[in-house]
Order: structure tokens, then C-alpha cells, then sequence
């Protein structure tokens, strides 16, 4: 059985034919930028933040990971040092594939192929969204987009809401959003005095996903 949570029968079969269970720490780096690699990963459970970092130390956050998700790809199929650095948001579990299994498989299975390509296709896709974003939107409506977007992926009902635990300090989500934490706490503070969320640690409680859609346009 895959010990990856998707109904993929695509990543069904990688999961069960080349990959190895490896388990992370919260906080705990899987790789970091500039390592040498040729492991690909899939996320079983838990998050998982990819970001690049400045030559003056400033981190920005390229994307959350979370069940299903493939990162450290690049690596694997253009050999060369970690473009990112991968940690461990919370507790996670990971399927690793190494690159020459990978390979091999794509022989195999050239379904596999197409299937990494529409990944890629996604994550590019989202990288120019987010481009745009910051050149375009402002900063509440890159928070609320945000807030969507993850309450979409990692939301639970609630009797109130949309609970999203997503994991992620005020100074992560601006790293994410292209903002300072200030302004981010400014805007979060502003979205639950006007009873559109609850603002918890690492979480949030959404009250009207309307609003926030509209704010987001």
C-alpha cells in the first residue's frame, strides 16, 4: 500500500515501487540551498516551507508543502545544487525517491513523466501569479489570497468557520507575500477587529470567506 496519501495512480505507484520513508523534525532542514542532491520527496504527512535566501540573509518563502505534495525535483532532473532550502514546518513524514530510481521508473512508466511535467507546469503557473501579485495587489490583498488559498488546501469545517491550521508565523507569512510582519499584523489585526477572521497562533478562524474574496480580487 503507498504510504502516500493520494489517489494518484501515478505518485500510487512511485510511492510503492522507489521510494524510502524518511521522517523530519519540526524545524529540522531537509535540504538547504546549495547542497548537492538527488533526492526528489513527496510529503506523506505534515508541511513542509521551501524559501531562497538573500546574499544579505533575507529569506523569501517560494511555497508550503503539504500531504501529496512533490518538491526537490529541480535537482533531479537539471543536476546541480539546491536551488531552495526545504524545513520542516511541522512533524513531517516524507517518501524519498532517489534520482537514479527515479530514472528508471520514468523508463518504465512514461506516464510518470507527463505527470512531473504537469507539476512543474503548476508551480510555474503560481510562481508568475505571485509575481503579479506583488507587482499589482496590495498587501491585504495578498494576506486574504493567502488565507484563501491555504484555507482551501489545509481547511477543516467549522461550526463558526474555516479552521486553517496553517502553521505559519506573521514574519513567514510576510516572507510568503512579499511584505514586512508589521504590515502583515496591521492587516491580520484589521481583518479580525472587522469580524472577518480570528486570528490565532499559527492558525486562524475564517468568519466570512466572501469578504475576504472580494478584498483578494
Amino acid at each position: 500500500m503507498s504510504i502516500v496519501p493520494t489517489t494518484d495512480p501515478v505518485l500510487a505507484k512511485l510511492a510503492a515501487s522507489a521510494g524510502e520513508q524518511v521522517r523530519f523534525s519540526r524545524g529540522q532542514k531537509i535540504f538547504t540551498q546549495g547542497d548537492s542532491g538527488q533526492q526528489l520527496y513527496i510529503v506523506h504527512s505534515g508541511k513542509v516551507k521551501i524559501g531562497r535566501c538573500t546574499a544579505e540573509g533575507r529569506e523569501h518563502l517560494l511555497s508550503i508543502c503539504g500531504p501529496a505534495d512533490m518538491f526537490g525535483e529541480l535537482s533531479v532532473l537539471d543536476p546541480g545544487p539546491r536551488a531552495a532550502t526545504a524545513t520542516a514546518v511541522t512533524d513531517v513524514s516524507l517518501l524519498s525517491v532517489d534520482g537514479a530510481a527515479l530514472r528508471e521508473q520514468i523508463k518504465a512508466h512514461p506516464e510518470l513523466a507527463v505527470h512531473m511535467l504537469r507539476v512543474l507546469a503548476r508551480r510555474v503557473r503560481r510562481s508568475n501569479t505571485k509575481v503579479g501579485d506583488v507587482i499589482f495587489a496590495d498587501v491585504p490583498g495578498r494576506v486574504a489570497k493567502t488565507l484563501l488559498e491555504l484555507a482551501m488546501r489545509f481547511g477543516e469545517p467549522d461550526k463558526s468557520g474555516t479552521k486553517l491550521d496553517h502553521e505559519l508565523s506573521q514574519q513567514e507569512i510576510a516572507q510568503y507575500i512579499g511584505a514586512s510582519r508589521e504590515t502583515v499584523n496591521k492587516v491580520l489585526s484589521h481583518f479580525a477587529h472587522r469580524g472577518w477572521l480570528q486570528v490565532n497562533y499559527k492558525s486562524a478562524l475564517i468568519l466570512d470567506p466572501a469578504r475576504l474574496a472580494r478584498i483578494a480580487r
